[in-house]
This record gives structure tokens, C-alpha cells and sequence, in this order.
């Protein structure tokens, strides 16, 4: 796992009291984290233009052409001339060793945008627009300094001193790129303070391994699932969990006509099972039930996984008073639960504009329930404890794959996984099936998913 902030301000400025370093110091190993990587990546005399900003974002990109003139073929495009004490210092630095300026974006094989940073919080005038779409127009490699300007798509983004929340919007996702954390002269080990929001990796996966050869069946729990008026959803769901570790998987509902439909590695049963040890609800539930026969499965303290129709319904209230539970909302459905709590009153826009926000809103309101937002970056959350899981692809953008995402969160909580635990490990492994997967991008199917589990 690794932090994530909301800024770095703070940060860079404990660099100054704390460890005597300047601001000057953290800029030239910002612009030489980028310069090492461009070494690397491009031989001697690629043409480079860097288009800059006024502040000290623009004096990354200064100092960066600074660093590679004379090595590459450089030019500086001033998108606004410089204003701040750095932008102005590094212009006079790269001025005397004699750094090329243009005024327009010329056939480059390597674009940096320095224009703006995580600090910037404008709109951007036709002029910058223009220029920002030119850039997105041209075949170079695209390179992103702390934070892609706005409108600009970045083949990678070189992020200062640490991971910034803003990265990871879910409109960002198709415009950062690939991800690198450049050091400011110090480990990040240093220059980080602890944080209660982390990034998860794939290698923070914990598998439900069976490492006891005297067990059985009963041994690995026995989740049940509550089978609505859409079988194939919880038909999914159940598959996931039986294939992720559950020792026993039951369907429960009350159509006998639905008995002759499902895998004969299910089970169905019209009340809960003796030994349930988990509780899956929502997935395809539709108008199948009313409360009180949601009730007869539900009003016990079993742990509990809440997807899709309940959402929407008055109950839900009664559910967030479990002590074990866990929420998988995308995020139409987290709208209509914010509204249901009378936590806000947004639209699906304004919520994926301020993702963070909401979910730490509702996570300090329910402080005992874990939430797990979907969408291209995952957050899950647990009163003040964040995590976000970004290896998620438009692989998974596919009915029934978060019936199949509900099965192995709910797989976990049978197995006795804590429902924070249960929520983190069941996400890494969705996003990992999907990554896994061989086939094209679009032909991915939740069953895919299913058959991927015995691979991992």
C-alpha cells in the first residue's frame, strides 16, 4: 500500500523546516526525476518541447529543459510567461545556457506539459484550450508534470514527492496515464507523513488459501444468497463465492419453479440455513419481496453484503444499523443511498466530481459499515480508514460483473474474513481476474471472471 494526500504543500514545507531543504533543491530533483526517465526512454537529440505555465509547475518544465538542453533538441513554449520567484529564476537560468523558445507546437517526438498543477483550480481561456487540444493532437510522447492541465491526455505523469487524491477521479483515469512518484531529494519515507487514505496494489492481495488438510465443507463457511426476481444475478454471485473458497453456497427465496434453474453445485432453500455464516442480498432482487419477507433472511446479526435494488429501498435504513456490513453501490445507486439517508441530495455528476468527499461523508456518518464505491477507480471505505483500488479497466464495464464482485466479497465474510478485509481482497481479486484475462477488452464475461478464479 501507499499514501495518498490531498496536497503536498504541507509537505514540501516540512522539507524546509524540518530537513533544511530548499525550495530550489526539491525542483531540481523534481525536473531530474523526469530528465532521468527521459534518458532512458530516448535517445540523444529527440526533439522536446515542454509547454509551461507562470507558476511553479511552468518552473518544473523551465528546469527540465534546462537539465536535457544541448543532449535533446529542446524548446520552451510559454503558454503564460513566468510570474512566480521560481518560474522567473529558472527562465533567467535557462536563458543564459542559451534554451530555444517556440511559440508553437511543432513536430516533437516528446511533448511535456508543465502548464499547470494539482494547485490549479480555474478554466483555462480559448487560447490555452487551443493549445491543450494541439498537444492532444500531436503523435509525440506525452508527458504529464505532477498533474495532466486540463483536457490533457498523458501517456505517463510524473507526480512530486507523493501520491495526490486528484490522480485518481475517476475522469482522470484516461488522462494521467501511467503513474510515477518522483523523490524531492529525500525518501518518500521521509518526505511522507502518515495518511488515512492508501493506494492499494496488486501484491496487498490476500488469497483465502486453505492451509489446514483436517477440515471440511462446514470448515469454510456457508453464505447464502437471496434470490430475486433476476435468478442469473444471484445464479453469478453464488457461483463467484463457491468458486472463491465458500465451503457451502445456498440460494434463498420462495419460487419452487426456480429450483430446476440453477448449478447443481447450488443449493436452494426457502429459509436460512442453521449454519449460514454470511448473507448476500440485492443483486437482481427487483419486486420479488416485500420488507418483511426480506426480513425472515435478514434480522439476524450474520454478516451481510448490500448490492443493486436495495439501494433504493426504505429498508436499507434498518440494514445500516448491522455492525457487519458491506456496501457495493456503483455510482447511481450511492446517490440514491446518500438521498435515502438524508446525507445529500446530488446527482451522479456531482458525485464523481467530489468521489472523496462523499464517501467520507457517509463513511463518518456510518462509521460500523463498509463501502465499497464502484467505478473506474474503486474507493472503499471504513469510518476514517480509505483505500483505493485502481487496477480496475473497461474490461469489467459488463452485466453481471459486479454480481460476480458481490459473490467474492461475500465469499470472504463467510470465510471470516472482517468486512474491511473481505471488501479490499474481494476488489483486488475482481480487478485481477480482469487483468489476467487474455481475450479482447469487450468479450470479457462475468462466467470469464468465474473460470479465472481457479487460475489466480
Amino acid at each position: 500500500m501507499q499514501n495518498i494526500f490531498e496536497e503536498v504543500g504541507s509537505l514540501d514545507l516540512r522539507c524546509y523546516e524540518t530537513f533544511a531543504l530548499s525550495e530550489d533543491i526539491l525542483m531540481e530533483h523534481a525536473a531530474e526525476g523526469m530528465a532521468s526517465y527521459i534518458r532512458q526512454k530516448f535517445p540523444q537529440n529527440t526533439t522536446i518541447t515542454i509547454v509551461v505555465g507562470s507558476g511553479n509547475n511552468g518552473a518544473d518544465g523551465i528546469t527540465l529543459a534546462r537539465l536535457l538542453h544541448s543532449d535533446y533538441s529542446v524548446k520552451l513554449l510559454h503558454a503564460k510567461e513566468p510570474k512566480s520567484p521560481m518560474a522567473c529564476l529558472q527562465k533567467k537560468r535557462a536563458d543564459a545556457i542559451g534554451v530555444i523558445t517556440t511559440k508553437e507546437i511543432e513536430n516533437s517526438d516528446v511533448i511535456v506539459d508543465a502548464i499547470v498543477g494539482t494547485g490549479f483550480s480555474g478554466s483555462f481561456n480559448e487560447v490555452l484550450t487551443q493549445l491543450i487540444e494541439n498537444m492532444n493532437r500531436s503523435k509525440a510522447f506525452k508527458i504529464a508534470c505532477d498533474m495532466p492541465s486540463s483536457g490533457f491526455f498523458a501517456d505517463i505523469t510524473f507526480t512530486m514527492g507523493a501520491l495526490k487524491k486528484s490522480l485518481f477521479l475517476d475522469a482522470n483515469k484516461d488522462r494521467v496515464g501511467q503513474i510515477e512518484v518522483v523523490n524531492l531529494g529525500i525518501s518518500r519515507k521521509l518526505y511522507e507523513t502518515e495518511s488515512n487514505w492508501k493506494l492499494l496494489d496488486l501484491d496487498d492481495l490476500k488469497l483465502p488459501h486453505r492451509l489446514r488438510e483436517d477440515s471440511h465443507k462446514g470448515s469454510y463457511g456457508h453464505l447464502a444468497v437471496v434470490s430475486g426476481e433476476k435468478i442469473g444475478a444471484s445464479i453469478l454471485c453464488a457461483m463467484a463465492a463457491l468458486r472463491f473458497g465458500t465451503g457451502l453456497v445456498t440460494l434463498v427465496g420462495f419460487e419452487k419453479e426456480q429450483i430446476l434453474n440453477i448449478p447443481h453445485a447450488l443449493m436452494y432453500a426457502h429459509t436460512l440455513p442453521k449454519n449460514t455464516t454470511a448473507i448476500a442480498v440485492g443483486m437482481g432482487l427487483g419486486d420479488e419481496f416485500s420488507d418483511n419477507e426480506l426480513l425472515e433472511f435478514l434480522d439476524n446479526e450474520l454478516p451481510l453484503v448490500v448490492d443493486a435494488d436495495l439501494f433504493h429501498m426504505p429498508l436499507m435504513l434498518k440494514l445500516l444499523q448491522k455492525e457487519q456490513i458491506v456496501l457495493t453501490p456503483h455510482p447511481r445507486e450511492f446517490v440514491s443511498l446518500l438521498r435515502l439517508t438524508q446525507l445529500a441530495e446530488i446527482s451522479v455528476e456531482e458525485l464523481q466530481a467530489e468521489r472523496f468527499h462523499y464517501v467520507e461523508l457517509f463513511c463518518n456518518a456510518f462509521a460500523h459499515a463498509t463501502l465499497l464505491l464502484k467505478g473506474a477507480n474503486v474507493i472503499i471505505g471504513q469510518k476514517d480508514s480509505f483505500y483505493i483500488n485502481p487496477h480496475g479497466s473497461a474490461k469489467l464495464a459488463k452485466g453481471g460483473s459486479g454480481d460476480v464482485l458481490s459473490g467474492l466479497v461475500a465469499a470472504l465474510l463467510a470465510q471470516g474474513y472482517s468486512p474491511l478485509e473481505a471488501a479490499i481482497n474481494g476488489s483486488l481479486t475482481h480487478t485481477f481476474l480482469a487483468k489476467n484475462y487474455s481475450g479482447t477488452d469487450f468479450s470479457l464475461t462475468p462466467d470469464d471472471l468465474i473460470e479465472g478464479i481457479g487460475k489466480l
